[in-house]
């Protein structure tokens, strides 16, 4: 059967999304969900279609069993369903990563930040891809594995990439209706994922960069007091992070207009407002803004203590994450060229292992 939309993945973000899915769509959309946990897609299948018929809404769910490690099951997978749209929710790395503590992996990505866990984040985002293109499909490709930066490994490799989910749109939605703003639009921000860190924090222990937030024409001056009551979950938001994403799927599998924000935009670092107009997507910065200088912005937080991708390819571990990562390993502290990324998930993986072993 053809699918609208073909989500991989059966894990909490997927399920979070497919089960939005079924509760948003206004129009008929059929959903294919792909993944290796056959119980899981029995449950998330029947979970999205009894939500549906809850909310009284048109989607319609099915399952494809399929092995995501496997090239040749995503390639069929992707002819069988020719989709619309492409959503990847399956990682080699929990975004629980984040909220675990008592093992010397969880407090280097703590100390380090989640750009150390790229490669495993990109891993089965580059295997969709490749089958996607294996199969000569042209679906919008929709990463929700550490897009605002696993987006950019992803481009640097030559493949199209639409965009993300999360990160940006939590705080983008979150800050709107802490204002009282439900225009599309009347709200704009940049925003890098690290930058969303001081709101899992209560109000009186904020510290940390901040995103830069307009409302019209005319940027916040103090966004933190503006803000203060916006409170995320020390653990990922799936409860905004699902959501945020199902109104442009819907608008990606229906060939309709969107606008708002997303991370990872045709592979920028960092997350931007933008528009989709019913085949692409674009910035959609506020006056004075150029595109350089929003990128410029967000990339500053990986020159920091991150991953940089230069023009040539080769992908730099930069300020204290490379100090970290040296302490360990010299070698894997140079980064890597985006061609050796496969080698790299297999290199950085014998390190999670060995450093999850250690408290």
């Amino acid at each position: 059967m053809t699918a609208d939309i073909l989500v991989f993945g059966t894990g909490n973000f997927a399920g979070r999304i497919v089960c939005d899915l079924a509760a948003a769509a206004e129009t008929p959309v059929e959903v294919v969900i792909a993944g290796r946990n056959e119980a899981r897609l029995a449950w998330l299948r029947t979970a999205a279609n009894a939500r549906a018929l809850i909310f009284r809404r048109a989607a319609r769910f099915t399952t494809d069993p399929v092995d995501i490690t496997a090239p040749d099951q995503l390639a069929s997978a992707i002819a069988r369903h020719r989709p619309k749209v492409v959503v990847q929710a399956a990682s080699a790395q929990p975004a629980s990563v984040i909220s675990v503590q008592g093992n010397r992996w969880s407090g280097l990505v703590a100390e380090a930040g989640l750009s150390v866990t790229a490669v495993f984040q990109a891993q089965l985002s580059l295997r969709v891809l490749q089958a996607i293109e294996a199969a000569g499909g042209q679906a919008q490709f929709v990463n929700a594995c550490f897009p605002d930066v696993v987006n950019a490994l992803l481009s640097a490799r030559g493949h199209r990439v639409a965009c993300g989910i999360g990160n940006v749109g939590i705080l983008g939605t979150a800050f709107a209706a802490e204002a009282g703003l439900t225009e599309p639009g009347a709200l704009r921000m940049i925003a890098h994922y690290q930058t969303i860190t001081p709101f899992r924090r209560p109000p009186a222990e904020r510290t940390g960069p901040l995103p830069r937030v307009w409302i019209g024409d005319d940027e916040i001056a103090d966004v933190a007091t503006r803000f203060g009551r916006v409170q995320l979950t020390p653990e990922p938001a799936l409860d905004i992070s699902g959501a945020c994403g199902v109104p442009l799927l819907l608008a990606m599998a229906e060939g309709r207009a969107w606008r708002g924000h997303v991370p990872g935009p045709n592979g920028l670092i960092g997350g931007y407002p933008v528009r989709f107009d019913g085949s692409r997507i674009t910035l959609d910065l506020p006056p004075g803004l150029s595109a350089e200088e929003a990128s410029a912005w967000n990339r500053q937080f990986e020159e920091r203590c991150g991953l940089v991708i230069e023009p040539d390819g080769h992908a730099r571990y930069s300020g204290k994450l490379h100090d970290l990562l040296a302490q360990i390993s010299a070698d894997l502290a140079d980064g890597f060229h985006v061609r050796d990324l496969e080698a790299m998930h297999a290199t950085m993986g014998a390190l999670r292992s060995r450093l999850q072993a250690e408290a």
